[in-house]
């Protein structure tokens, strides 16, 4: 009987295009490359957001100074306690928050119930409607505003929150990437739901909505960041300062003779914290929901 030699077994895993040196591992030319590129566009992304940060510790004349210094002379919050002692920041920081997550919250469940309804439901025109849908992406915001305003002014919404929160609810983007999202959920399973008995409303708000998570962080942090930095319809539809969200606060404290940079630029880098952390918390579910859409 004859002994086979035995053949070593492949490991499944790939090798990476890494080479060794003196026993030490060191990446190839193109990964080089690669992580040289994203190093500089993230030092492109985030430097003004430091140099912000930075400059929101400098004085005036620090900030008049040329050639700017990057670093500023005294660490101390010193603008930041003055800002607030002389800014009416509470109020614009409340009117911010109610307006924001109103309208995020108005946002995710008029885009929901849209974006089932053209991927769920077949109708004649389904197709044409969602791009119509779709098509208004293309159009300028500013072009509208005037219909919107007159419809605002006849609803008695002008100059309350409700004008902030109402109008802007239903987004194309939302409903697109909310469609798209769903369109991978099985038809199947909605149909077993209905056939044990459950209602539209029910498979909607217990079958589909948990199934969409992550498409709703999607939706969800863009109405945050667009609703918190929104200025232009906020100035437009807010007349009394004790309306004013703070991107409008502070282009009003912006036109006082004798432009206070440094208090401005403290409480905008307030303004960003929330933002930022909601989308620290996000983050994870952003990734994964955009990635997802891309195949549907």
């Amino acid at each position: 009987m004859s002994v086979q030699p035995v053949r070593p077994v492949q490991s499944p895993i790939k090798r990476t295009q890494w080479t060794s040196i003196g026993g030490g591992r060191v990446p190839s030319a193109g990964q080089v490359l690669t992580y040289a590129v994203l190093i500089g566009l993230t030092i492109v992304v985030l430097a003004p957001v430091v140099w912000a940060v930075l400059s929101s510790f400098k004085t005036q004349s620090e900030l008049a100074q040329r050639p700017p210094a990057l670093l500023p002379s005294s660490l101390a919050p010193t603008n930041y306690t003055e800002a607030l002692s002389s800014f009416d920041f509470g109020l614009y920081l409340q009117n911010s928050v109610i307006v924001t997550v109103g309208a995020t919250l108005l946002t995710v469940v008029v885009n929901t119930m849209c974006a089932y309804g053209l991927a769920k439901y077949n109708f004649r025109g389904r197709d044409v409607l969602f791009l119509v849908v779709l098509g208004t992406i293309m159009i300028p915001l500013q072009l509208i505003f005037i219909p919107v305003y007159q419809m605002a002014a006849q609803l008695g919404l002008v100059n309350s929150l409700w004008g902030l929160i109402i109008p802007p609810a239903a987004t194309p983007t939302g409903v697109f990437l909310l469609r798209q999202y769903m369109l991978g959920i099985p038809d199947d399973l909605i149909e077993a739901a209905r056939i044990d008995g459950a209602g539209e409303f029910r498979i909607f708000a217990r079958i589909v909505v948990p199934l969409c998570g992550a498409a709703l962080a999607v939706v969800t942090i863009f109405s945050v960041m667009w609703r918190w930095n929104d200025f232009l319809w906020p100035l437009i539809i807010s007349q009394d300062p004790e309306k004013y969200t703070l991107p409008v606060a502070l282009a009003q404290f912006n036109s006082q003779l004798s432009v206070p940079f440094n208090y401005i630029l403290a409480m905008s880098v307030v303004s960003m914290i929330p933002v930022v952390v909601i989308f620290l918390l996000l983050q994870r579910h952003i990734v994964r929901g955009i990635a997802n859409t891309g195949f549907k």
